[in-house]
């Protein structure tokens, strides 16, 4: 690691995580699944989907809101913000904070989302299909509101920090580090609550995504259903929930003895300016933003050795992330670590980069390797390690998250093990 010295800017650490997800909700339940290789992926049980195309999603089962904030609270808010909440909770329990011991003005937000409360839309216009629209909930717009998870946890938490919440489809949350580390190394924040939250499975909405032949259709066989880099893939499958992570500086950390996770050493961001959904089929777009990654981190593509994948499970997907790797890291490429928490979350769209930077800051904590399931057919084109099927031990230094979005929005977070 890099040493720190006058007129560097403060190195920023993770030293707690807030997992709300359909493997486990708490650090605990979600890191034992995610080195078991256990997949959230079921029947729908939020609605009939009997007459759906895709009647399969990866939804969070055992959530009660009622936990982590009060009744009263809960019915102000969509559920992508009650996650938010929650996450928000669990993540300063986990870092061994009490909110009561902060600075409020010195704690910032940024918790993200792609669709945000477009289930309350999608109800509320059921509602007043049927009642007319005079009798529109007063709280629909400050309920349905993209940045109602961010402004939820602050309301909720009382912090009076910066408080960020940016839409960028699935690479969301992954940019919510990014700025997070931003905000501290900035001074504008001590602490920051970084990540994402989603909560978008809906007939209309699983319907669209099979109509664009986007979701997996293995509707008999749901836990196989999500095969990132497989040669039978056959798309992604929906899923909601919401992670976030506390971020301070490595002498805020040490100075309290907390447990470290892993360093944010930096992000790269750009875009495709290739299409609405598809990705630049040749990974370039992908390729910038590890590159960049690579330099805001200053390591060489020798020392990465994880990478957190994209790896939705589909075929356009999982080729072009491929080809990215290769561009970025060379014939390193063959010899680093590659998978998808995606392989057993299902797709949290704008919460998935959260899900996937948690993960990853596990597996640097850990020293372990998490899984890509039901891969048991290798796509030729997908000639990579993807620590195929089962979890394995293994020295991580470096490791990289990935998110791209529709629109061609990509953002690449880089990690490092912190030791002493």
């Amino acid at each position: 690691m890099a040493p720190e010295h006058s007129g560097a800017l403060p190195r920023v650490v993770i030293t707690g995580i807030g997992p709300v997800t359909p493997i486990g909700t708490g650090v605990a339940a979600f890191g034992a699944s995610l080195r078991e290789g256990r997949s959230g992926v079921a029947p729908i049980r939020s609605f009939d989907a009997s007459d759906l195309k895709v009647r399969i999603a990866a939804e969070v089962s055992d959530f009660a809101p009622e936990r982590y904030m009060s009744a009263k609270a809960a019915k102000r808010m969509a559920r992508f913000s009650q996650f938010a909440v929650a996450a928000s909770h669990l993540a300063l329990a986990d870092a061994g904070l009490d909110r009561a011991g902060l600075d409020p003005d010195r704690v910032g937000v940024v918790v993200n989302t792609g669709g945000g409360g477009v289930n309350t839309i999608l109800e509320e216009q059921e509602l007043a299909a049927r009642r007319g629209v005079g009798r529109a909930s007063a709280l629909f717009v400050p309920t349905m509101a993209p940045n109602m998870a961010a402004c939820q946890v602050s309301i909720e938490l009382g912090l009076r920090g910066p408080v960020i919440a940016s839409v960028a489809a699935c690479a969301s949350s992954v940019t919510a580090f990014i700025d997070g580390a931003h905000l501290i190394q900035r001074g504008e924040a001590e602490l920051v609550l970084a990540g994402g939250a989603e909560a978008s499975i809906s007939p209309l909405g699983v319907s669209a995504l099979a109509n664009m032949h986007a979701l997996s259709r293995r509707n008999d066989e749901p836990a196989r259903a999500s095969r990132p880099f497989d040669k039978d893939r056959d798309g992604f499958v929906i899923g909601e929930g919401a992670a976030v992570c506390v971020l301070e500086t490595l002498a805020a950390a040490r100075a309290r003895d907390a447990r470290i996770y892993a360093e944010v050493l930096g992000g790269g961001r750009c875009a495709d300016a290739y299409h609405i959904s598809a990705p630049d089929p040749e990974g370039e777009g992908a390729a910038r933003a590890m590159a960049r990654a690579l330099q805001a981190a200053q390591r060489p593509p020798t020392a990465v050795d994880y990478v957190c994948a994209h790896g939705t499970g589909t075929v356009l997907n999982d080729a072009a992330e491929t080809n990215a790797i290769k561009q970025v890291f060379g014939e390193h490429a063959y010899r680093l670590a590659v998978s998808s928490p995606k392989s057993l979350t299902g797709h949290l769209m704008g919460a998935a980069g959260a899900v996937s930077v948690t993960a990853t800051a596990l597996a640097l904590e850990r020293q372990f390797l998490p899984p890509t399931i039901n891969l048991d057919t290798p796509d030729p084109d997908c000639d990579l390690d993807y620590v195929a099927c089962r979890s394995r031990e293994a020295a991580v230094r470096v490791a990289f998250a990935n998110g791209f979005g529709f629109g061609g929005q990509n953002a690449v977070v880089a990690l490092a093990r912190v030791d002493g």
